[in-house]
């Protein structure tokens, strides 16, 4: 791996003398965490990404390092282009519709750069790039989301400027088709409070009004938890869902509880089942109403949550 990088837009540590391996990586771990789950969509496999980066910096030829940030965002682009293949595979067998991990410290995974895309962690940016080629994704983040120069691009994707630049461009465009515009918080807020008390209701008429009518929940029980095993569309199929939840929660007496938590950057509901974390239901508005609903049960996903 090419170790001369020569990034020097923003900030990033380079190394100097008698600054340990520690302190000079650990400013720019939350960056790369965030690189590496933007790419992934697992928080647990981003930190496993960024671990193995500070093992490789750790005995790096450090006098070959022109600029530390550089050098550990390429590690961690091809570590996580690497793992990408494995979870490609585990994809093809995974158990009804994937959805990302959820994550609470979202300000910690923030690039540090100011671009249009920096502080989104939403769903709807996370689905809208697993839809992309692992390529395309990386040449897309690293420029719109982390700001890297094309030819730093370039070198880390081992293609030409001329190449990454049709590859950011074409996961652009296919990011702005598939991901709405975020939401006012207030409006937010406002949403998921209405539907909410909706659902708490059972009130079929009050949760299609909240919904708008081609709206789509994905529902993750990973194959451990009960889940919609396909996605469910429209405002009608999704409210009789909900409501069908509800009342059998309510036919099993359970100890059922909620609180409302920010999550990937926005409120979010986390329900409890007899004191345990059971979902996280996070929305996606648009144009007032709600566009998309996202129910993560896999108990594998919500374990940093507890």
């Amino acid at each position: 791996m090419p170790t001369r990088a020569g990034w020097r837009r923003g900030g990033g540590c380079g190394q100097t003398g008698g600054v340990s391996d520690l302190d000079a990586f650990e400013p720019l771990r939350g960056r790369l965490t965030g690189l590496a789950y933007r790419m992934l969509g697992s928080r647990a496999d981003a930190d496993d990404m960024v671990q193995d980066a500070f093992l490789r910096w750790s005995t790096a030829d450090r006098a070959a390092v022109e600029h530390a940030e550089a050098y550990l965002v390429r590690v961690v682009t091809r570590l996580c282009l690497d793992r990408l293949k494995s979870a490609q595979a585990r994809r093809e067998v995974y158990v009804g519709p994937w959805l990302p991990e959820p994550v609470l410290d979202a300000e910690a995974l923030s690039p540090a750069r100011h671009t249009e895309l920096a502080d989104d962690l939403s769903f709807a940016l996370l689905l809208a790039l697993d839809r992309l080629s692992p390529s395309e994704r990386a040449a897309f983040l690293l420029h719109d989301v982390f700001d890297a120069p094309f030819s730093e691009i370039a070198a880390t994707l081992d293609k030409s400027e001329a190449a990454c630049r049709q590859l950011a461009a074409r996961a652009r465009k296919a990011v702005r088709e598939a991901r709405p515009a975020p939401a006012p918080m207030p409006e937010h807020e406002r949403l998921l409070a209405a539907f909410a008390q909706a659902a708490i209701s059972g009130d079929l008429t009050a949760l299609k009004t909240v919904l708008a009518e081609d709206a789509v929940l994905l529902s993750d029980g990973g194959g451990r938890k009960v889940a919609a095993l396909n996605p469910i569309r429209g405002a009608d199929n999704i409210a009789r869902f909900i409501a069908s939840i509800v009342r059998k929660l309510g036919e099993t007496k359970a100890q059922t509880g909620a609180q409302v938590a920010r999550v990937n950057g926005a409120p979010a509901l986390m329900l409890y089942l007899n004191g345990e974390l059971d979902q996280v239901q996070m929305i996606a508005a648009e144009n007032g109403r709600i566009g998309a609903l996202y129910l993560v049960r896999n108990p594998e996903k919500l374990m940093a949550l507890h």
